[in-house]
């Protein structure tokens, strides 16, 4: 399987499709074991340990749909495998592939993830990482990374500063890709950037307006960008507790600058992309506050056809 995608907007040729197979809360995990003590949601506790069956079930049946969607697009679909037992091993899931790796061009980065847990996760993507160039984030160097609080626009990167990007992993990355303006942001302290930034084709992205507040908030490589302000979205329901804000609505995947595929509860946001000329395809996730991932996070774009300026 060779890889090659450089934007978040490109045709997309093939990807990955998450599982929800073995969904686990690692309780075991030191980072995880906190996540009590930096919630905002307090009014159920923090989940611990397997992730109920139907809820699974119920998982994959979408992410199964999602798989048919893109097919009918075109797309070739992957899938990692399940054969660990995240129960068993005290790690995660396959269920957001988007966290775990970035396709940084015709590279792979493996980062080292804010839940150390999750690092096992690699071992489900045998076939990728054994034809392409990988590059290793160093791992217990104070670096910490999910390969989501990056968006990628060609030669430009927007890197959100959080708990899940820190400032080291922003210079290792600022020094072993030299050749990609990456622009640091702040502006939501939480985790991963693709609830709150969504480009959809070049010059063209929708914004979380509560938490980027305005345009002089966006990177410079944005500061041209026509942008889609999004005030509120509806929020979907969860099991217990909201892994996922109510934002996880705006999380979409782009299959090309005119097609994305994105919540069916957001009816208005999708009138305003069908009158930008957008093909909106609805799909549901229904867990996808539950498990924390909506249609791009469950995705991993492999192939795109695009080439930047420096390729």
């Amino acid at each position: 399987m060779k890889i090659r995608s450089f934007n978040e907007w490109d045709q997309l040729k093939e990807c990955y499709v998450g599982v929800a197979d073995h969904a686990n809360w690692p309780s075991e995990d030191p980072v995880f074991a906190n996540e009590s003590e930096k919630t905002l949601w307090k009014e159920t506790p923090v989940p611990s340990g397997p992730v109920p069956d139907w809820i699974i079930e119920e998982a994959n049946e979408d992410l199964d749909g999602l798989a048919q969607i893109l097919e009918k697009q075109d797309v070739k679909v992957n899938r990692p495998s399940t054969a660990l037992d995240f129960q068993g091993l005290g790690g995660m899931y396959n269920y957001c592939p988007r966290d775990r790796f970035l396709i940084a061009g015709r590279e792979i980065l493996n980062p080292a993830m804010m839940y150390p847990c999750r690092q096992m996760e690699q071992l489900c993507y045998r076939d990728m990482l054994k034809d392409n160039k990988i590059k290793e984030m160093p791992l217990y160097q104070g670096m910490v990374l999910d390969a989501a609080n990056i968006c990628r626009l060609g030669d430009d990167w927007v890197f959100l500063e959080s708990e899940s990007g820190n400032q080291a992993a922003y210079e290792w990355l600022c020094e072993q890709y030299p050749n990609v303006n990456i622009e640091k942001v702040n502006f939501y302290a939480g985790v991963h950037i693709d609830s709150t930034i969504v480009p959809l084709r070049s010059g063209l992205a929708i914004c979380n307006k509560p938490r980027v507040k305005s345009k002089r908030y966006l990177p410079p490589c944005m500061k041209d960008w026509e942008i889609i302000w999004v005030e509120d979205v509806t929020a979907q329901v969860f099991y217990q507790y909201p892994y996922a804000s109510k934002w996880i609505g705006l999380n979409m995947l782009v299959v090309n600058p005119t097609t994305v595929i994105m919540d069916t509860a957001q009816i208005e946001l999708s009138k305003t992309l069908e009158k930008k000329g957008f093909t909106v395809i609805p799909h549901t996730l229904r867990h996808s506050r539950t498990l924390g991932g909506g249609h791009h996070c469950v995705t991993l774009d492999t192939w795109r056809e695009s080439r930047p300026h420096h390729a």
